[in-house]
């Protein structure tokens, strides 16, 4: 399986340049089996990157574009009568599907945003008093635009908490830009993803994860970042337990990534950021102590790793 993860690591590398971190963190996401959520201004390449992790996955792939008049039947499907059989026949919405990419998904109202609750979380959805299961593995891929941008609605708490991972790919460096311009625009439309791997070893993968070590003191670590978002003053919204486990989760795929069977606490701060930051919300008097500057995701995620010691006190 490393060398398949290597093969899709630098697939999607090819397509999204200079972002080698957050490509590792991207596939780590899935391959832990949680849904990513991808937030950044528009022309990023959020779904360049979606569309990447699509290919190399292998797995069957819809893609809906949220608008602000989509419904929450345009993604689950509903009943349609049949004059012939004089009865209700039921048409699977997109959402059936084994990945499914949510694109600009903060553009669609609450409404239709909560259609993929259920299903994110559960793997199914409840229509027409009939609950009906998704394919497995069953995946969400979600874009968004940040939230202060025009004909957007922010997504909720218990919508955001569901994702495993979200993460910002961020402005260029100079040499991946300069790259990037002398690509035609054609070749960029045109690229093929070829699939890395096969649902059988994805489960094979996920069934190795379940064998990562994560010791007693790995775990007060762990235990220690949880319980400091939940007292400190500068800290609103302190992290549920879903999101602990979210943490640990992430680090055991992180570190079999690396070729390891146990968990060190440089793999917990490496996807820490990415795991929790959306999932925090800092005081409205929260500052940078440094800077003066209100607190952002990624400075309040840095503030927690540096005070909060890796060995008790």
């Amino acid at each position: 399986m490393q060398d398949q993860i290597q093969t899709a690591f630098t697939q999607i590398n090819r397509a999204v340049l200079g972002k080698g971190e957050q490509v590792k963190l991207a596939l780590c996401c899935l391959l832990t089996g949680g849904h990513l959520l991808l937030e950044d201004l528009p022309g990023m390449g959020k779904t360049t990157l979606a569309q990447a992790l699509a290919g190399v996955m292998g797995l069957s792939f819809k893609r809906i574009q949220f608008t602000s008049d989509l419904l929450p039947a345009d993604i689950l499907g509903g009943s349609v009568f049949d004059p012939a059989s004089a009865t209700f026949t039921f048409h699977e919405g997109p959402v059936f599907c084994q990945l499914l990419m949510a694109d600009e998904i903060n553009r669609a109202t609450p409404r239709t945003q909560s259609a993929l609750l259920e299903a994110m979380e559960e793997g199914q959805v409840t229509l027409d008093g009939e609950t009906r299961p998704l394919p497995e593995p069953f995946f969400v891929i979600a874009t968004q635009n940040p939230s202060e941008l025009a004909g957007t609605y922010p997504l909720p708490e218990s919508q955001t908490d569901r994702f495993l991972m979200c993460l910002s790919l961020g402005y260029p460096d100079a040499a991946a830009e300069r790259e990037l311009l002398e690509r035609p625009e054609a070749h960029l439309r045109q690229q093929v993803f070829n699939a890395s791997m096969s649902v059988n070893d994805l489960q094979q993968w996920q069934r190795t994860l379940l064998n990562v070590h994560c010791s007693g003191e790995l775990l007060d670590y762990v235990q220690r970042l949880i319980g400091f978002t939940r007292d400190s003053e500068r800290i609103q919204l302190g992290l549920s337990p879903r999101g602990g486990l979210a943490i640990v989760r992430a680090a055991r795929c992180y570190a079999c990534m690396q070729g390891r069977d146990y968990v060190t606490p440089d793999d917990v701060q490496a996807v820490f950021p990415a795991v929790v930051g959306h999932r925090l919300r800092a005081g409205g008097d929260s500052v940078d102590l440094a800077t003066g500057a209100a607190l952002d995701t990624g400075s309040l995620c840095h503030w927690i790793l540096e005070s909060v010691n890796v060995l008790p006190a």
